[in-house]
């Protein structure tokens, strides 16, 4: 029985998003090879132009699937939290933790500013930009954090761990770094809290 047509193109999708994280995550985006990506995959040039346009458009979807993976492993870090203020701090510093990855730091951190320029453009960033203002809102509503402009702290916070996880992914001993990065960003966020 033949596979019905939207269920083909899923599984090409798949299998080029698949074979580009593999080769971008290693040799890195410039080095890698269009023709060796698609034979890797089992597919043509053809197919990635017709799904992706072009290489940059293949990087775009890595990054949107790597970009969910990591906003759902976030998610769970804060799900785990004993209360929404210890969820938002575990939620930033789990951002900056996953500059540790090898993979994350060649395709979100480095290569991907390189190809499509300033993060913030991204759209990805928006969104993220668009939950930490309701948390933030919630917790200044609750009490727990000064009354500050949520959406002003927001993007100060993305910012911070934006930078954070760049610098970590392009310093010598990231390890070190990280472990810096945060002890000093979570002593900044520190400050946001109410003092009784």
């Amino acid at each position: 029985m033949r596979k019905p047509r939207s269920q083909m193109i899923a599984e090409t999708r798949a299998k080029l998003i698949a074979a580009a994280r593999a080769a971008f995550g290693t040799v890195g985006y410039a080095e890698t090879s269009m023709d060796d990506l698609t034979a890797s995959a089992g597919l043509t040039r053809g197919a990635l132009y017709h799904h992706f346009g072009d290489k940059k458009g293949l990087l775009v979807a890595v990054i949107a699937e790597i970009d969910g993976e990591m906003n759902a492993h976030m998610r769970a870090v804060t799900a785990k939290a004993s209360d929404p203020w210890t969820g938002f701090r575990d939620e930033c510093t789990a951002y900056i933790e996953l500059a540790l990855d090898p993979e994350i730091q060649r395709i979100m951190l480095r290569d991907g500013p390189a190809v499509l320029g300033d993060p913030w453009d991204w759209p990805t960033l928006s969104e993220c930009i668009r939950s930490m203002t309701e948390s933030l809102t919630k917790l200044a509503e609750t009490g727990v954090i000064a009354p500050i402009d949520p959406e002003a702290a927001a993007r100060l916070i993305a910012g911070a761990t934006q930078y954070a996880a760049q610098w970590i992914a392009n310093a010598p001993d990231p390890e070190a770094t990280s472990r810096k990065a945060i002890d000093a960003f979570n002593l900044m966020l520190d400050g946001l809290l109410v003092r009784s």
